[in-house]
């Protein structure tokens, strides 16, 4: 009975190791859909803890606003503006600025090569953190807009059309704050064009446009959040104009679609650096 030399023992196991490794495929890149929601979940559960108090400021800085503007608007057209505006600054509170902070945060932290390393597409990414941080503004968006209804005597009859504003406003919103923080080349960066994309929302959505100087009314189209808050004041109305009221929603998911197609570009342009 001959005995191997333990040297030709090792090679050969060495050899039929390294020979199943290359024989071994590669994992299947994941679907969108798959990768989405599991994306959408991990970031829901992950951010719950620390978006939820930033969730409170968002509705109460809402509110509050709505609380001053009382003493100064009477009723109308400008307080249908105030109330959808301070609604739809939820909104914009979550997903443009505090999106904005987490891609700037994630890019110069170096999270991004943790989801490069993932059979993740790039829109699976993108889309479901935007669709997490966007849930969060479900509740206070709500509840901004029945307490604006009651302050200013405003009918809640058609508030359900929120159904659709938070999740097109949400997606036109999330879209430009990824994109933001993907660009931005620094942390800081980030953070302050979040915060003047809030700043923007706040001004140019919760005053009247009919108030607004000629230049300023300009930059309020060019607004994403603006169309989903004339959806929102046109409710308001004894005989709401439903066409204009697709168009306007119609005019978001059209945003939405481009400003999440561009943070899409963005993530793969940084993930690759």
């Amino acid at each position: 009975m001959s005995i191997a030399p333990a040297e030709a023992v090792a090679e050969r196991v060495g050899a039929a190791g390294a020979a199943a490794v290359e024989a071994a495929p590669l994992a299947p890149r994941a679907r969108l859909l798959p990768a989405l929601c599991a994306v959408y979940r991990a970031q829901l559960s992950r951010a719950r803890v620390a978006r939820i108090p930033l969730l409170f400021v968002a509705t109460f800085q809402s509110i509050g606003i709505m609380v001053l503007m009382r003493g100064v608007v009477d009723g109308g057209n400008e307080a249908r503006a105030v109330v959808a505006g301070s609604s739809v600054l939820v909104v914009a509170f979550v997903a443009l600025n505090l999106l904005a902070q987490y891609f700037g945060q994630l890019r110069a932290s170096g999270g991004l090569d943790h989801y490069a390393t993932l059979p993740v597409p790039p829109a699976a990414v993108v889309l479901g953190a935007a669709g997490a941080y966007a849930s969060f503004t479900v509740p206070g968006t709500v509840v901004t807009a029945v307490t604006g209804s009651v302050l200013f005597d405003l009918p809640m009859t058609h508030l359900w059309v929120l159904a659709a504003v938070i999740p097109l406003a949400g997606a036109a919103l999330a879209g430009l704050g990824a994109a933001l923080g993907l660009l931005a080349p620094r942390q800081e960066l980030a953070t302050l064009l979040g915060q003047l994309g809030m700043s923007a929302a706040l001004l140019l959505g919760v005053l009247p446009a009919d108030r607004l100087p000629g230049p300023v009314g300009y930059a309020r189209d060019l607004l994403p959040s603006t169309y989903g808050v004339e959806a929102l004041a046109r409710t308001f109305d004894a005989r709401p104009d439903w066409a204009v009221v697709g168009l306007d929603l119609g005019v978001c998911a059209a945003v939405g679609v481009v400003s999440l197609s561009v943070a899409t570009w963005a993530y793969r342009r940084a993930a690759v650096r």
